[in-house]
């Protein structure tokens, strides 16, 4: 009788013993939770966009997507931890304009945007409403304007934090009218949000869907919005640009994770953000929220970004804005 091994039957050990392996290190993405790191409070744009996109996610991709809130250091704080994460694809940043402007801003952060985090999809865009406490007792940005000049930096604005969309916008906002107002940063939109409904802080720039139920109900007045025209969801205002020319502001969205992520997983995210987008339920939920999809490839988000950092440097050097 013949015993032992076959030096075919070896061969063929020897193979299964070395596929075990390489099917390990072949799992298919995702195979577990992946984290959204959203680097501001909750109840802001970016915090409503990420939770509307983990939906998607979770749902074409097979696994939950998890939304982790890492607000603080204007926005460096959550963004660092992603910067950090291994580069699995389990870890990705919801991110904004806020990122283009710290290029800038920030000097001192831990990560370099370009250089540490990559490019995944883009999100959508939107504009904002120029929004007041009735007690300020103006109807319109010309008077707004010119209650400031009448008394000179005795008209605060609160935002979500410094270098976010909306504290650019007032500086923005500030630099182009010639007038003195003083910034009060919040830790998140809805913190901002609180103190104007509330009158301790006379006038912000916000989200139109968050602020639009405020306006409604007569704990704010709205003066504006920030686009070159009206907008869809307040067309009885104006824009801002019908009193101060040339004057815009927006907050755009996007996704981006550890430079070193595999490019196939990139890929991957950019195509189911993209297909997400085109649903016909999106683009009319998006339009209920002022907001207008941006699908682009990597590469063209890529290029975005990088333009997008000059635009932020340019309105930082115009407004002398600068971060304590």
């Amino acid at each position: 009788m013949r015993t032992g091994v076959t030096r075919r039957g070896l061969g063929l050990l020897a193979a299964g013993g070395l596929a075990v392996p390489a099917l390990a290190q072949e799992a298919p993405w995702p195979s577990r939770p992946v984290r959204i790191i959203v680097p501001f409070g909750a109840g802001g744009s970016a915090d409503i966009a990420a939770r509307n996109v983990a939906e998607a996610l979770s749902g074409s991709l097979g696994q939950p997507f998890v939304i982790e809130n890492r607000p603080g250091a204007g926005a460096v704080i959550g963004t660092d931890v992603v910067a950090k994460a291994a580069p699995d694809g389990y870890t990705i940043l919801m991110m904004s304009n806020t990122h283009t402007a710290n290029e800038t801003l920030i000097r001192n952060r831990p990560y370099v945007l370009m250089r540490d985090l990559a490019p995944v999809a883009a999100v959508n865009v939107a504009h904002h409403v120029l929004a007041v406490h009735p007690s300020l007792g103006v109807s319109s940005v010309a008077e707004l304007i010119a209650k400031a000049k009448a008394a000179p930096g005795t008209i605060d604005y609160a935002s979500s934090g410094p270098g976010t969309p909306y504290h650019i916008a007032g500086e923005v906002f500030r630099a182009m009218t010639g007038i003195e107002i003083q910034h009060i940063p919040f830790r998140s939109s809805g913190e901002a949000r609180t103190a104007v409904i509330s009158g301790t802080v006379p006038m912000m720039f916000d989200a139109i869907p968050t602020m639009e139920p405020h306006l409604q109900g007569g704990r704010a007045k709205g003066l504006a919005t920030t686009g070159p025209q009206r907008d869809l969801l307040l067309p009885s205002l104006p824009s801002v640009a019908e009193t101060v020319q040339g004057y815009e502001a927006s907050i755009w969205l996007g996704l981006m994770a550890p430079a070193a992520i595999p490019k196939p997983i990139v890929e991957r995210l950019n195509g189911a953000v993209n297909a997400w987008l085109a649903r016909p339920q999106t683009l009319d939920a998006m339009a209920k929220q002022g907001a207008q999809p941006m699908p682009m490839s990597v590469a063209e988000f890529d290029a975005f970004l990088r333009k997008d950092v000059e635009t932020q440097r340019n309105y930082v050097t115009m407004a002398k804005i600068e971060v304590n």
